[in-house]
């Protein structure tokens, strides 16, 4: 390819999606662009950042099933910044490769329909990701397409790890755990090798608005906090993490609720927004002097804390933990949080550091390093797919 070719990313959340615009540059990707989109927000707009510029434009299309205004328009706007007749390849976030996928995938009909498939097991993430890649087939048929998995980059996890304590046919049939946000942790762990290689046993805490924690050994992933479904592990924003399934029971028999009012519950009333009763989001709640609201992020930080001395057993010792994503970046309190919970471990935060979201925020006394290090998604997904559709 070119030089002056483009490729785009495509990382859709549930109601979310993040653009990425990269030039290709000999066999690098390398991020010339970024935007996102808010399909829940009225009216809609694109968001843009381009160097040092920030715009935001506004979208006059309307959400519909397939996108396809809202993705012919962005691409109009996005024109205006960039040269996107040079575009000839996308990358896409998908949540849930299942057993099948357990590597990037350059798209035809056959891994379209595989991923289709899959929609049982990401209800929420895996259609929108189908929408974004059917939208572009028929809007720019010219341009090929890869599939990053959230899934693939926890293949390398023993099968004891992913086993969940029901029948070995149910097992058999992928009833296991799976860990996602594998696209955020696979970038972690090439940052952690170039900038602290001596993290060899390593706990990275991936917090934003969908949280969990991986334990990494020597950049390979180990454990997850998230298993069968996005549901599990940590409290997050909505969503309530680890739940004794007779509270499902409970719900569905003596509560006699249906099974949409339940997967509503778990998905969007739960978690941080159900214990505080106030919001989801982890800056309102630590400006909020209620009660409620203080309880809700010392939930967050204790279950936090829990999963890292749970995955300390998993890797058999404990050299760092990261802190990533928006909470983990940009949130000291939180980051204080969880280090106070763990100074058991000989865990200790320079206040300093941390308050200015420092590479490393451990003490020099602190037995077990603390780093902050942001994550890059679109870069693994645009790594991922260069490296895929280049070998075609």
């Amino acid at each position: 390819m070119p030089s002056t070719d483009l490729l785009l990313t495509f990382n859709a959340g549930s109601s979310t999606v993040k653009i990425g615009v990269f030039s290709i540059d000999g066999a690098e990707a390398r991020h010339i662009g970024k935007g996102a989109i808010d399909l829940r927000a009225e009216p809609l707009s694109l968001g843009l950042v381009k160097g040092s510029q920030t715009f935001d434009m506004p979208l006059m299309a309307e959400v519909t099933n397939d996108l396809h205004g809202v993705i012919d328009e962005a691409f109009a706007l996005l024109a205006d910044h960039f040269d996107m007749a040079a575009a000839v390849a996308a990358g896409h976030r998908v949540v849930h490769g299942g057993e099948r996928f357990t590597s990037a995938i350059a798209l035809d009909d056959a891994a379209i329909d595989g991923i289709e498939a899959l929609i049982p097991l990401a209800p929420l993430h895996q259609p929108q990701a189908l929408r974004f890649i059917r939208a572009l087939r028929h809007l720019k048929p010219h341009l090929v397409q890869a599939a990053s998995f959230d899934t693939a980059f926890h293949a390398t996890q023993d099968d004891l790890v992913r086993r969940l304590a029901i029948p070995r046919s149910l097992h058999q049939e992928g009833v296991k755990r799976y860990g996602f946000h594998g696209l955020s942790y696979k970038f972690i762990a090439g940052e952690l090798k170039r900038k602290a290689p001596q993290a060899a046993k390593a706990v990275v805490a991936h917090l934003g608005s969908g949280a969990s924690l991986c334990a990494l050994e020597e950049g390979v992933s180990r454990d997850c906090s998230m298993g069968f479904s996005t549901l599990d592990g940590i409290p997050m924003a909505t969503r309530p993490g680890w739940l004794d399934p007779g509270v499902i029971l409970h719900l569905a028999g003596d509560r006699k609720r249906s099974l949409g009012e339940i997967e509503d519950l778990l998905y969007h009333r739960s978690g941080l927004l159900g214990v505080s009763g106030i919001s989801a989001d982890t800056r309102d709640l630590l400006k909020d002097g209620r009660p409620e609201a203080r309880q809700a992020i010392d939930l967050f930080t204790l279950r936090i804390a829990g999963e890292i001395g749970r995955m300390a057993v998993t890797l058999g010792g404990l050299d760092a933990v990261v802190f990533t994503a928006g909470i983990g970046e940009h949130q000291p309190e939180i980051r204080a949080g969880v280090a106070k919970r763990l100074s058991w471990l000989g865990l200790s935060i320079d206040e300093k550091a941390n308050a200015v979201n420092g590479f490393t925020i451990s003490t020099g006394e602190s037995r077990i390093a603390a780093h902050v290090i942001a994550t890059d998604e679109e870069q693994v997904i645009a790594d991922e797919a260069l490296s895929v559709l280049g070998a075609r």
